[in-house]
């Protein structure tokens, strides 16, 4: 199969023979009796909960036919991925009560101080670079293959996070963070550029990320996260390629929340970005880069949280009614880099972040974030005031902050991990 071709004649002639409206009915018809996905239903991950013994083959075919049953065709990117094209109201999120027999919203207001947005879509992910994209009224989720589940750790935690403090200290349970953070007052959202890189990540249970977190909650159980950025996983995707990721949990990782499309939560909207695919290009040392912004914002009208991709490009939201203190607002904003330390072979990983050299390099040589702004109670986007930068391993990961015209608050962050100043 070539990148970018349909999977199959029925979803070829789907796609090419008629247009996008009857071609979204044909799907409709197809999945009338059947659900997509059911790796990504609540209820199928309550079932793996509550069943000790696991059983790959079976439960993997099921899952692989439903599926292709539950999409209207299927698209391959030149790294691997499956791209299904599914019905907006058939995605994972709608498996949740509160959503059942709801449709996605429509946009919402944007905050004030953003530029008008762009006319056309930035292509920003390999999936998408051959111009064909999922039908209008329909979604791409990036397929969950037996692969992807047999690698996981645990069954019962595919997809999400480990429990762990969030608080930047060195008792983090393998964790290690070099973050810029604001806090002190109420937030209503945030906005970053985020420098692109593919960082080397030495063992398959390690991963690398940069990303922005808006919290709210104590700290303990009661946390409440929203997390987006790009990451290197080999654990959850099964290689070395930076994917866009999303991420959220309103119990400190516990029982709540998921990656991307992996659970009931985040309801997509758009038809061209898929979470979780494969990011390009990426930057190179002493040569191009490459950097993704995102906008995370809370509806004035609604008190959702939605996701924006670029200028103007709407991904989804985030129901309020997912979280307890997020309902309200945000009280920490913080952007960074984490890496897990797995302590191989009794050392500290070489598992790098950011671009895997440390600030001091700066551009074109240490990874970055810019243009740094949080949203204010009338939805107004704000420069910061009071940017902190805390690096918890600095011999192996740093952080250096500043502010200028041209990129307002920003700071350089990362590191190559195990050195001889971080044995």
């Amino acid at each position: 199969m070539t990148p970018g071709s349909f999977s199959n004649m029925a979803s070829s002639w789907c796609n090419k023979k008629i247009s996008s409206v009857i071609s979204v009915f044909v799907c409709f018809l197809l999945v009338v009796s059947s659900k997509i996905c059911p790796v990504s239903s609540s209820e199928t991950g309550s079932r793996h909960a509550t069943n000790q013994t696991f059983r790959p083959q079976e439960e993997l075919q099921k899952l692989k036919f439903d599926m292709l049953v539950g999409s209207c065709l299927s698209l391959q990117s030149p790294v691997g991925d499956l791209i299904d094209c599914v019905l907006s109201h058939q995605q994972p999120a709608f498996d949740h009560p509160q959503l059942k027999g709801q449709k996605p919203l429509e946009p919402p207001e944007r905050p004030k101080g953003l530029e008008p947005t762009g006319m056309v879509t930035e292509n920003f992910q390999l999936w998408d670079l051959s111009g064909e994209a999922c039908p209008e009224g329909t979604i791409p989720i990036r397929r969950t293959t037996e692969q992807d589940m047999l690698r996981a750790s645990s069954v019962r935690r595919f997809g999400r996070k480990l429990r762990r403090h969030v608080r930047r200290d060195t008792n983090s349970n393998g964790h290690e963070h070099a973050v810029g953070y604001v806090t002190g007052d109420q937030y209503y959202g945030a906005k970053a550029s985020i420098n692109v890189w593919a960082p080397r990540v030495s063992s398959q249970y390690e991963f690398s990320l940069s990303q922005m977190w808006v919290i709210s909650g104590s700290f303990g159980d009661d946390l409440n996260t929203i997390e987006a950025g790009w990451q290197v996983s080999p654990e959850l995707y099964g290689d070395n390629y930076p994917r866009f990721f999303t991420y959220w949990t309103s119990d400190a990782y516990q029982a709540t929340g998921c990656y991307n499309l992996l659970c009931s939560g985040f309801v997509q909207t758009n038809n061209r970005v898929a979470i979780g695919a494969a990011i390009s290009p990426t930057s190179s040392y002493s040569g191009g880069q490459f950097d993704i912004s995102l906008l995370v914002w809370k509806d004035p009208k609604h008190g959702n949280w939605w996701l924006e991709f670029g200028n103007g490009v709407l991904v989804g939201y985030w129901p309020s009614f997912l979280f307890t203190h997020l309902r309200d607002h945000a009280s920490m904003v913080q952007f960074g880099g984490e890496i897990v330390n797995s302590m191989p072979s009794g050392f500290h990983t070489s598992t790098q972040m950011g671009s895997g050299h440390f600030a001091g390099e700066g551009f074109g040589k240490a990874s970055y974030f810019r243009n740094l702004q949080v949203v204010d109670w009338d939805n107004n986007l704000l420069p910061l005031s009071n940017l902190r930068v805390l690096a918890d391993h600095p011999n192996c990961y740093d952080i250096q902050g500043g502010i200028n015209r041209v990129w307002g608050n920003y700071f350089y962050y990362g590191g190559p991990g195990r050195n001889v100043r971080c044995p």
